[in-house]
This record gives C-alpha cells, sequence and structure tokens, in this order.
C-alpha cells in the first residue's frame, strides 16, 4: 500500500506530522497543508518495542487517511525519554572538573530542603556522586586573571574518571559565564586524550552566572546524552526507513523546536518536551475559540498536568522541576501529580483507598483494556461507574471490558466492605481530590482566582475528570477541544522554531552601561539569527527580549520583558522593572539603585497553523441512553462527538464519545458547540 488516496494528485500533498509518546499511546496529528484537513490517530505504545508504534501510527495513517510518507515535510516529535531517564535514574555515570576547593558545589547546592516543614524530608542524592569529582588547580578569576592547570594535571583526573568507569565528564570552572576560554582548553585535552568520553562545558550549555545553577544544568545534560542520543539516531532512521524524507524536529521545554541534531546535543532543552507542547497546543486553541485565561489539564497514562494560560500567553519559569531536580534553563511552567487514567488503586495495611502514583502504563493496562491488567485504575473506575464502555475507544483498537473492570474493583471493594459502584465512585473521588490540592497550590503560587478561568481539559483521561474537578475547584467554565486525545501532538505541529540564549552582565543600569547592553544584544541578536537559520528557518525571524533585573543588594532578581530600543532609554527600563516589581511584589522603590544581571534572547521562526474551519463537517446522528452510576444508575444520553453541529445545545449528565477520549459531562452542567467544535459547558451558579 502507497498511502495514496485514490483520485488524488499525489504532488499536490504537503503533510506535516505532530507526534507526542505518552506512558500508554502514542499520539498523532497530521495535517495536509494544502487542503487544511487534520488527521488524528492514537497507538498503544511498545514498552518492549520502542519504535514500532511510530511504525505502526505511519503505517495506519497512510491506510485510514492516505497520508503519503514521502509527501511528509515537517515531521515534529515529543518525548519522554530523557525526563523518564532521569526519574528512573538510569544516566549515565559522570565525572565532573571542577576548580580545586570546589568539590562540594553539587552537595552543597543551595542549602535548602525540598520541603522545610517535613521532618522527613532529605535532598535527592546528586546526579555525579562526591567520589566521581575531580578539582583541577586551575582558576579564573573574577577580572579575568587565571591560573592554567600544570603539565599532566588533566591527563591525571581523566585517567582517574575512566579508571571509576566514567562515560562522560562534565566541566563547570568558576566565572566561565564571563569567559569560557579555560573551559574549552580543558575539553579539548580530554577529547584528544579519551575521544571515547563525551564532554559537555557548563558554558556551552547556559552560561550563567552562579556556579550551582550553571554546573547542575550541565549535569541534567550529560546525563541524558547516551539515551538521548541514541533515542534520535534510531528515531531518525526509522523515518528514513518509512520513507519520510522530512528532518526530524523536537519539542523543547520552552515550548518551540529544534531539530533533532541539535537535541543529541542540547539534551537539557528537550526535558520537558511532551508536558510543554501539550500547553502550547491548548493555548493555540485557547486563542482560536477567543479564550484568554484558562487552566490546562492534561491527563494520560501516569500524570496530571496542569498550566495557567493568562491573556492569551503560556507562563514560563526557570525552575521547573525534572524529577527531583531543578531545570533553570526557561521552560513553559508546568505542575504535575501521578494521576493518570492508569493510576493504580489500592488498599493500604490500614485499610485506606489509595490511588497512584503507580500506574499500569499500557502494558498490561488497566484491566478494562483486555490486555492482562489485574490491578484496579482510575479508567476500571470509570468503566465501573458507567461512563466508558459504550464505544470503542483508541481509534478502535480497544474495545472496553466492563466485566474485568468489575471484577478488579470488586476486589478493593472486598476489603473495604463496599459495593463495587461505590467502590469506583470512592476511585474517582479520590483522584479528583488530589488533583484539587495541586491545582490550589498552583493557583496560589499565580495569585489568580480560577473563578476567573475556563478548564480545558486534554489528553486521553483529561475530558473523563476534567469537568468534575472543574466542578469542585468552583469554576464556572469547561472548553474540551475537538480532538482533545492529541492536544500535545498539535501542539507540535503548530510551535514555532525558537532558541534561547542568555548573556550575563552583572553591572548597574546606568548612562554608562548602556553601550555595554546594546553590544550584548546585538551578540544575542546573531547568534539568534545564526541558530534559526541553522534550523532551516527563512522566514520572518521574532527577537523578544529581556532582561533579570533587581535591586542592589537582593540576592535574586526578576525576568522584565525589554524592547529593544529601550536599551537606549534608561528611564523606560527603569520604569518597566518598578512596574514589574510592585506587580510581583506590591512594592517599588523609584529611587533605589538597579542591576541587570541577565539579558535573555528568545529568537523565534512561525511555525504552521492550520484554518480550524475544516473542523466544522459534521455527520448525522442522535443520542442514545446509556445506564450510568450518579448516586445510583440511571439513564444519560450518549452523544457521538462527530454527530455534535455547531449550535448544538444539551444538558448534563451526559457522554461525549469520539474516536480518542470520553467526555464526561456532570449534572448542573450546560453544553454548548461552537463553530470550531469546540464544547463549552457552563455551569449552574
Amino acid at each position: 500500500m502507497d498511502g495514496q488516496t485514490p483520485g488524488k494528485d499525489r504532488q499536490s500533498e504537503d503533510w506535516k506530522i505532530g507526534v507526542d509518546i505518552g506512558g500508554t499511546f502514542m499520539d498523532f496529528c497530521a495535517l495536509e497543508a494544502n487542503s487544511g484537513r487534520i488527521a488524528s490517530l492514537k497507538v498503544l505504545t511498545t514498552p518492549d518495542d520502542p519504535g514500532a508504534e511510530l511504525r505502526t501510527g505511519l503505517d495506519l495513517l497512510a491506510e485510514r487517511e492516505g497520508l503519503d510518507a514521502a509527501a511528509v515535510s515537517r515531521f515534529v516529535h515529543g518525548t519522554t525519554v530523557g525526563i523518564n531517564t532521569i526519574i528512573q535514574r538510569k544516566g549515565a555515570k559522570m565525572a565532573m572538573f571542577t576548580n580545586a576547593g570546589f568539590e562540594d558545589v553539587i552537595e552543597l547546592a543551595r542549602l535548602r530542603m525540598p520541603d522545610m516543614y517535613s521532618l522527613f524530608c532529605h535532598r535527592p542524592d546528586p546526579l555525579v556522586s562526591r567520589d566521581m569529582i575531580f578539582g583541577l588547580p586551575v582558576r579564573m578569576r573574577a577580572d579575568g586573571r587565571r591560573t592554567d592547570a600544570p603539565e599532566g594535571a588533566v591527563a591525571e583526573a581523566v585517567a582517574k574518571a575512566q579508571a571509576a568507569g566514567a562515560e562522560g565528564i562534565i566541566i563547570s570552572l568558576l566565572h566561565s559565564w564571563r569567559d569560557s576560554t579555560q573551559e574549552a582548553e580543558i575539553r579539548h585535552k580530554i577529547e584528544a586524550l579519551a575521544p571515547e568520553l563525551f564532554v559537555f562545558t557548563s558554558s556551552e550549555v547556559w552560561p550563567v552566572i552562579r556556579e550551582y545553577e550553571r554546573t547542575s544544568t550541565a549535569i541534567l545534560n550529560g546525563y541524558v546524552h547516551p539515551r538521548v542520543s541514541g533515542y534520535l539516531e534510531a528515531l531518525e532512521a526509522r523515518l528514513k526507513a518509512q520513507g519520510v524524507p522530512a528532518r526530524a524536529m523536537l519539542t523543547k521545554s520552552n515550548g518551540g523546536v529544534m531539530s533533532a541534531g541539535e537535541g543529541s546535543r542540547d539534551c537539557v532543552s528537550m526535558l520537558l518536551s511532551g508536558t510543554a507542547s501539550g500547553v502550547i497546543g491548548a493555548a493555540w486553541l485557547a486563542r482560536q475559540a477567543g479564550e484568554s485565561r484558562i487552566l490546562t489539564l492534561d491527563i494520560g497514562g501516569t500524570s496530571a498536568d496542569f498550566a495557567l494560560i493568562i491573556d492569551g500567553e503560556v507562563q514560563f519559569g526557570s525552575d521547573e522541576l525534572v524529577g527531583e531536580f531543578p531545570l533553570h534553563i526557561p521552560s513553559v511552567s508546568v505542575s504535575s501529580i501521578g494521576i493518570g487514567g492508569g493510576s493504580i488503586a489500592s488498599v493500604d495495611d490500614h485499610g485506606v483507598l489509595r490511588v497512584g502514583p503507580e500506574s499500569a502504563g499500557s502494558t498490561p493496562g488497566p484491566a478494562c483494556y483486555g490486555r492482562g491488567g489485574t490491578r484496579a485504575t482510575v479508567t476500571d473506575a470509570m468503566a465501573v461507574c458507567g461512563w466508558l464502555g459504550h464505544s470503542e475507544m483508541a481509534y478502535g483498537q480497544l474495545d472496553m471490558k466492563v466485566d474485568l473492570a468489575r471484577e478488579v474493583v470488586g476486589e478493593l471493594a472486598g476489603k473495604l466492605g463496599r459495593g463495587v459502584e461505590e467502590t469506583a465512585q470512592a476511585i474517582l473521588d479520590i483522584a479528583v481530590s488530589e488533583m484539587f490540592v495541586e491545582v490550589e497550590k498552583l493557583s496560589s503560587r499565580a495569585g489568580v482566582d480560577l473563578r476567573d478561568f475556563a478548564l480545558m481539559p486534554f489528553g486521553g483521561g483529561g475530558p473523563m475528570l476534567g469537568a468534575f474537578l472543574a466542578k469542585e475547584l468552583g469554576m464556572p467554565r469547561v472548553m474540551a477541544p475537538r480532538r482533545p486525545g492529541v492536544v500535545s501532538a498539535l501542539g507540535g505541529l503548530v510551535a514555532d522554531l525558537k532558541g534561547d540564549f542568555i548573556r550575563t552582565v552583572f553591572a548597574d543600569l546606568d548612562e554608562e552601561r548602556l553601550p555595554l547592553l546594546r553590544d550584548h544584544f546585538q551578540a544575542l541578536a546573531e547568534e539568534g539569527k545564526a541558530w534559526l537559520k541553522a534550523q532551516g528557518h527563512e522566514g520572518a525571524i521574532d527577537l523578544k527580549l529581556s532582561g533579570d533585573m533587581r535591586y542592589a543588594g537582593q540576592s535574586y532578581e526578576i525576568e522584565v520583558a525589554l524592547e529593544p530600543e529601550w536599551l537606549s532609554d534608561l528611564p523606560k527600563m527603569a520604569e518597566t522593572f518598578h512596574e514589574t516589581h510592585r506587580r510581583i511584589y506590591d512594592f517599588a522603590d523609584p529611587e533605589g539603585r538597579i542591576e541587570m544581571v541577565n539579558l535573555r534572547l528568545s529568537a523565534i521562526g512561525a511555525g504552521p497553523k492550520p484554518d480550524l474551519t475544516e473542523l466544522a463537517e459534521v455527520e448525522a446522528g442522535e443520542a442514545r441512553d446509556v445506564q450510568v452510576h450518579i448516586g445510583g444508575w440511571r439513564p444519560v444520553p450518549l452523544h457521538s462527538r462527530v454527530s455534535l453541529a455547531p449550535g448544538t445545545v444539551f444538558d448534563g449528565p451526559a457522554i461525549v464519545s469520539q474516536e480518542d477520549t470520553t467526555f464526561a459531562i456532570p449534572v448542573g452542567a450546560h453544553a454548548r458547540v461552537d463553530g470550531n467544535l469546540n464544547i463549552h459547558l457552563q455551569f449552574e451558579d
């Protein structure tokens, strides 16, 4: 089969594909650019045969949608291989070279505990153990004077690292943010002495002031490098074998994309790849629907991820957690909790029902998948209560086995002395309450009132539980996009090329320093433009400038959005900083001395943006009643998503079934379908 739709001009096709892989499914979102037609698909992951799901997905898209692999001009992939490597601690064994006397930088960190209120809290074990850190008698002083290593010092350290079994070496020296030459010279020596070792310097990974942040970022990059580079090499080989000519692109933690070739070295930039692309896709869909304030809820097989979209803009941070470790590069701000559709319910030794964080994944998966699962999950609880099991799921790949779900939930019910339906409802209530707590933390940190937001559920499990969570949070509105199960894949499809660059300035903000700031901006701009060109971008370029600024004497700075022309307008920069400081801390000191610590620049090349008008096509069909347990068994209308035309209205409780997920609508919700086939819920006051 060549994947060509009969009667279609093969030469007219131009396919762009976004792919996201999670704990249970690999999601595909494909755009035929010339017609604007969008196709989507979910394929069960194959942990025992990584990569087989990609081949299966492309074959199914060819068979069902007429995709021609030879016509794919853009292929963007979101992956969890990096973050999973850190969480599972299956990364490279590394050595680190630093200044003699500073071998304990990673161990000391910032002398903070993850939870200051817990007597049992402890910091995670470093990814580079203390015995693998070697001090070199070198020094770059703050004024630029340097002391180089004596002859043989680097060779001796390399020999010790090799004897200890190091697969790679991280070099992090004092003040390398100011002058990277000393790190670069040591790297060249190591590469000549031991070419089999990979080597990264802190100044090439993220050249920022503060040695702990710079060093830990470089360590994260090196730790995942072998697995990430091996995965990406295999990905490109699979695409070539499938006849896909497009170069593989990766979604990044900052919500943009980059080439897979660059991702093999810049591994740290794609650690939050999948979660970030989901938020980018949600933000784009929200703007299309005219929604400016959104709480996103992405539920997959293993976790629930939350993010805020404020005034149509994704929120970013620079201290997001990757497993147990902070990530100091710009990243989409996402909060996560170990509650997903595959989260396992259990009864502990005290007879208490618990949900998660352990997940059934795709193998064996929830019991109702009929793939050998023997433990009750959130998805099984939904099936027992009647919200699932009335139609095929996952594009026909799953036929729900409600009897198996009842069997495993029944085992828990026996331990608790409750009925099966009562136990299933308790599982769902616990899952929602766990998410409730995490969302309350997020809204408190951001200082927002969720009553001003709409909740957008997506992922395979988001629409199952999203409306129930919104109701508990007191949020008045829910917006479910047309294809919620593949929003993360859509995010990769519509994402822009985006590279982040930084220069540490560390200077007072005064007239004498303005020429220095302009010079740094020009250097950043040239670096950003060169990066976009290397990614193959030939269109318009958007350069976004910001500065990390603070009052003199403060320990930490805030990021302030700037315009390039303000680098010649000192009062404007100062005024903007004061306003930003007041907005965050409710305080500003207009007479205070200001310091510019870092200049940041994002270089952006626009990605494809499909037209959603094609989504207005619907098929005729009527709802039918199914039995759902809501305090007792009662008839509830089951709607097929493809039969809901623009302007359709109905009330909850109701179920909307579709190929990629199931939307459960609770009592008290009024539903309306808009022109792009999004479903909007409004709750009664």
